[in-house]
């Protein structure tokens, strides 16, 4: 046999050893799976776990996706699903996987006209035309041996991270669980125009006010209810959502403090000044004064925290750059993960990544907190440790925010602000005697117009421990801080929807989908550029309000120079040493400025010197890793030839 021959036979035997152990190794580990990604995105949670642990009957994962029209459709927005799909079909075969043969995943392809199409239209699947014919279809149907069936409508982008929670939350409530009843109480208009007022609007030509998505969102999983401003007893709700309790009256307050002693869970979400609550057109075009603040003072009180009137959390690092030109807002902020702004002990904020805040408030725990009673405060959301509290004299300052003035006067602190606590154990009214409320049915005695007064007492303490959450944001949950508007619809933004129902998750008894909520952080953030911008900015921050103010000062004295120039000496030869004083004084502006710019152009530096560095590792370390090799191997290559030759010679 020559060598030829022997070489085939060489290369078509290592073939068929190579496709046995492919063939093998593929049969003998199908289960084994090995997550690589930082944050384990492709890992089932414990709570995940849990409920595919306690299934006792088999369900069906049916994972409807135009793959063939999405492959080979020209729209880059379609195209850009594939890879979302891959990974949901991934986290799909990890249920599978742990479903111990009671979960059977199907993955279907619903073409035009085929009775997969058709089955996708039934169940009530989104469909996005792609053409006349064709139609864009993403999204799950859980389905039981008892024809119950739980659906994801449409599989949304900027819902990645919370793509494991909704999954499992289908197939939880498709087993086990009803809905929740969810109280929902707030001063603004939440629910919007809706029935008769919606249609006369329209007919006006004007836009009836929508529903908050965070409320469509809820309606979804809970059973809301939305309960009058004016309440005297809150009953028939298992949760209670207070959202900007302005001016509730003290006949409200004590039905709130009764619904807490009672047992039932309560957020409570107050404000010191909240951006969502606009005044009516009315009362725009007369002037009108609006207050935009609320608190629920003697109950909050009561339980052991104050929120100062006009007082913020700030934090430098966390400032959102928005407005023309550029500026950071010290007034928005967005709490993140990478700051330590999430409790990692509570599984509300365990897994959050971020959550923005629109100028939030201030919750303290008072000192004497807790007087005879035992009552715990859990942290929830703070700035980072640079974090501080600033104040304004007056709301008009916030609405004519002078956004470089406030970032200008603002210190760095020490200490984490926060933001957002978990109160819990056992409570004591806020109202012990009771309150006086009119007795519609008794007149007073010589005024047969007015009512008498009664008294209306309830409990004075809980008979078992009370939880509620209190936050000193409202337009955390707003529209414009929690939802965007998209291609496909309107997809929540960041952790803050996230949030809300984690806590309502927690406040209602179920643990193993809170763990779940959040797959982590899809987008990687350039943390180390951010951090080095923000300690530039500290350390520049009173040197720039200094040179600012020198600025401002020379500035001023110019124009009083100019007005002195065309106002005294109009129409006459203009004294040399006015003109001299207006050169030194330009001269000093100039050189101002010039030191400003410098300042700047430090802060610059620093992120330019880290761009280098990085540039520098990525272009020169491969190439130099290589170039060693290359020198080794030739050093190598030489002495060994050398001795070859020397042997040779020898012989």
């Amino acid at each position: 046999m020559n060598r030829l021959m022997r070489a085939i036979l060489a290369i078509f035997f290592v073939m068929v050893i190579a496709v046995s152990v492919i063939s093998v190794s593929h049969g003998l580990f199908k289960s084994a799976r090995m997550d690589l990604t930082e944050q384990k995105l492709y890992t089932l949670s414990d709570g995940t776990k849990e409920i595919l642990g306690g299934l006792t009957q088999p369900i069906t994962l049916k994972l409807f996706y135009t793959k063939t029209a999405a492959i080979n459709s020209s729209i880059d927005q379609i195209r850009y699903y594939n890879n979302y799909y891959t990974f949901v079909r991934a986290l799909l075969e990890e249920y599978q996987a742990y479903g111990k043969g009671n979960v059977k995943l199907e993955v279907i392809d619903p073409r035009p006209f085929t009775e997969e199409e058709l089955a996708a239209v039934r169940y009530g699947l989104r469909r996005i035309p792609m053409s006349q014919e064709e139609n864009f279809i993403f999204g799950l149907v859980v389905q039981t041996e008892f024809g119950v069936n739980k659906v994801i409508e449409f599989f949304a982008p900027d819902r990645q991270q919370l793509v494991e929670y909704d999954i499992s939350y289908l197939i939880d409530t498709a087993l086990t669980r009803e809905k929740s009843r969810l109280g929902v109480l707030s001063a603004l208009d939440m629910i919007g125009d809706t029935g008769y007022m919606a249609q006369m609007k329209q007919m006006q030509g004007q836009q009836p006010k929508p529903k908050w998505n965070i409320i469509t969102h809820l309606e979804k999983q809970y059973e809301v209810t939305m309960v009058p401003k004016d309440t005297t007893e809150i009953t028939d709700v298992d949760l209670l959502l207070v959202i900007h309790p302005k001016e509730f009256s003290e006949q409200t307050q004590f039905a709130i403090d009764q619904f807490v002693l009672k047992g039932g869970r309560a957020i409570v979400c107050v404000d010191p000044y909240c951006v969502s609550d606009m005044p009516e057109q009315m009362q725009r075009m007369q002037g009108m004064p609006h207050a935009r603040n609320s608190n629920l003072a003697k109950l909050l009180n009561n339980w052991g925290l104050t929120m100062p009137a006009n007082t913020f959390a700030g934090d430098r690092k966390l400032a959102v750059i928005g407005g023309q030109p550029p500026t950071k807002i010290l007034g928005i902020i967005r709490l993140t993960d990478a700051h330590g702004c999430f409790n990692k002990d509570k599984v509300i904020t365990a897994q959050l990544n971020d959550v923005t805040t629109f100028y939030p408030g201030v919750l303290k725990v008072k000192p004497t907190a807790g007087d005879g009673l035992t009552l715990d405060y859990t942290p929830l959301l703070s700035t980072s440790k640079q974090g501080n509290a600033w104040r304004v004299d007056s709301p008009i300052e916030v609405e004519r925010a002078d956004y470089p003035k406030f970032m200008r006067q603002f210190r760095d602190g020490t200490e984490s602000v926060v933001i957002g606590y978990q109160v819990t154990g056992d409570f004591k009214s806020a109202f012990p005697d009771g309150i006086q409320v009119p007795d519609e049915a008794a007149k007073t005695e010589g005024d047969e117009t007015a009512p008498a007064m009664k008294t209306i007492t309830g409990l004075t303490e809980s008979a078992e421990p009370c939880s509620v959450i209190v936050l000193a944001d409202v337009d955390m949950f707003s529209d414009m801080a929690a939802y965007q508007r998209t291609f496909i619809g309107v997809s929540p933004v960041g952790g803050n929807s996230a949030f809300l129902l984690n806590a309502i998750e927690d406040l209602s008894g179920s643990t193993s989908l809170i763990s779940i909520r959040s797959r982590g952080n899809f987008r990687r953030p350039f943390t180390v550029v951010d951090d080095i911008e923000a300690d530039a900015d500290a350390e520049t921050a009173q040197e720039e309000s200094r040179i600012m103010t020198q600025i401002q000062g020379f500035e001023k004295q110019l124009n009083e120079k100019i007005r002195a120039i065309e106002g005294e000496n109009k129409g006459q030869l203009i004294g040399q040493t006015i003109i001299e004083e207006k050169q030194k004084i330009e001269v000093q502006l100039r050189a101002a400025e010039k030191e400003l710019r410098d300042i700047k152009m430090q802060k610059r530096q620093k992120v330019e010197s880290l761009k280098r560095k990085l540039r520098n590792y990525c272009t020169l370390l491969g190439p130099g890793i290589m170039l060693v090799v290359a020198v080794l191997l030739g050093i190598y290559r030489a002495t060994k030839r050398r001795r070859y030759i020397s042997h040779a010679s020898d012989a």
